[in-house]
C-alpha cells in the first residue's frame, strides 16, 4: 500500500471514529410527558393502556387521570366504599403499566364541563407539563364521557395562556390533544390519525383489566350486568369479560387495518393483533401522522 493510500485509509478511519463518537454523545430522544383523561377509573385504561405501557417502557412519563371517583359504577356497592375500592384497583392496574395515577373526588354521573372543572383539568395538564393530552370525544353515550371530551377541548389553548388560572405555570406550548376511539356516528364517526399495535405488551393491559374486578368480574359489575350470557361462576365470568375486552382491541386492529398497514408497512401492519387508535383533536397543536409516528412507540 502506498503512503498516499495509507494516509487516505487513516483519514477515513478517523472520520468514521469521529462520527461514531459524536453519535455516542448525541442526546437521547426527548422524554415525553403524556396525560390521559377518562371519566371513570377504568375508561382511559380500556382505550389507552396498551399504548401507555409501551410509552412507559420507553422511559416516557405517563399519567392516567379519572375525573370522577366512580362511586355509582356498580349494582351492589356505592358511595365512599366503592370510590375507595375503585381507586385502589386502578392504582394496582397502573403499577403494572408503569404509569402514574390521579383520581378526582367528583361524584360519578355528576361531571360538568364548567369553568371550575376546566381550571382543574388545565391545572392537571400544566402540573404535568404535558406534551400529549388524551380524552374521550365529546360525543358519547355517557354524560361524564361527553364532559371529559368537552373539558379537553376547552382546556386546549388556555393551558398555554399564562394569565388563565395563573396559579400554575402555563405549558410551553399548546399540547397535542388526541381522542380515544369509539363507535358513535353522529355528528361524525371516529376518524383516526394514528393506530398503535400493542401486541408486545398486551398481557400488561389484560393484567391491568384483571386488577379491576368491580368493573370486569363482579356479578354486579356493569360489564357483567350488560353482557348477555355472562357466566355465573366467578372465574368463568372474569374470563368471559376479559375476552370481550380483548376482542374490542382486536376489533380496532381489524377495523383500522388499512391505517396500520400505512403506518407500519404491509407485513407488520397485517400482523398486528391488538391496537388502539386515536383521532387528532383540532383544538390542540397540529400534527401529521408522520410527526406522531416519531412520538408514539413501535414505529421507530
Amino acid at each position: 500500500m502506498s503512503n498516499k493510500s495509507v494516509a487516505r485509509y487513516l483519514f477515513l478511519a478517523l472520520a468514521l471514529f469521529g462520527a461514531q463518537a459524536l453519535d455516542a454523545q448525541a442526546p437521547a430522544a426527548r422524554v415525553l410527558r403524556v396525560i390521559a383523561f377518562g371519566a371513570h377509573p377504568d375508561d382511559a385504561e380500556q382505550k389507552f393502556a396498551g399504548t401507555a405501557a409501551l410509552m412507559a417502557a420507553q422511559g416516557h412519563k405517563v399519567k392516567l387521570v379519572a375525573l370522577t371517583n366512580g362511586d355509582v359504577g356498580h349494582f351492589a356497592q356505592a358511595g365512599g366504599p366503592l370510590a375507595q375500592r375503585r381507586k385502589a384497583e386502578v392504582e394496582a392496574c397502573h403499577k403494572k403499566l408503569g404509569v402514574e395515577t390521579d383520581v378526582l373526588d367528583i361524584h360519578d354521573g355528576e361531571l360538568m364541563p364548567d369553568l371550575e372543572t376546566r381550571k382543574k383539568v388545565a391545572n392537571l395538564i400544566r402540573e404535568w407539563q404535558a406534551d400529549i393530552v388524551l380524552s374521550h370525544r365529546p360525543w358519547d353515550y355517557h354524560p361524564d364521557h361527553r364532559a371529559v371530551g368537552k373539558l379537553a377541548e376547552d382546556a386546549a389553548v388556555v393551558v398555554a395562556a399564562p394569565f388563565f388560572a395563573p396559579y400554575t405555570p402555563a405549558t410551553k406550548r399548546n399540547p397535542i390533544f388526541l381522542f380515544y376511539s369509539d363507535g358513535f356516528q353522529k355528528p361524525y364517526p371516529f376518524d383516526p390519525i394514528i393506530a398503535v399495535g400493542f401486541d408486545d405488551v398486551a398481557q400488561k393491559k389484560w393484567d391491568c383489566i384483571g386488577d379491576m374486578p368491580s368493573q370486569f368480574a363482579d356479578a354486579d359489575s356493569w360489564q357483567a350486568r350488560y353482557r348477555g350470557n355472562t357466566p355465573a361462576d366467578p372465574a368463568a365470568r372474569a374470563a368471559y369479560i376479559l375476552n370481550a375486552v380483548k376482542q374490542r382491541s382486536a376489533d380496532v386492529a381489524d377495523q383500522y387495518r388499512p391505517l396500520l398497514v400505512k403506518l407500519y408497512g404491509e407485513q407488520k401492519g397485517r400482523a398486528v393483533k391488538y391496537a388502539e387508535a386515536f383521532e387528532l383533536n383540532q383544538y390542540g397543536s397540529p400534527a401529521t401522522a408522520d410527526e406522531l409516528k416519531q412520538l408514539f412507540p413501535t414505529f421507530r
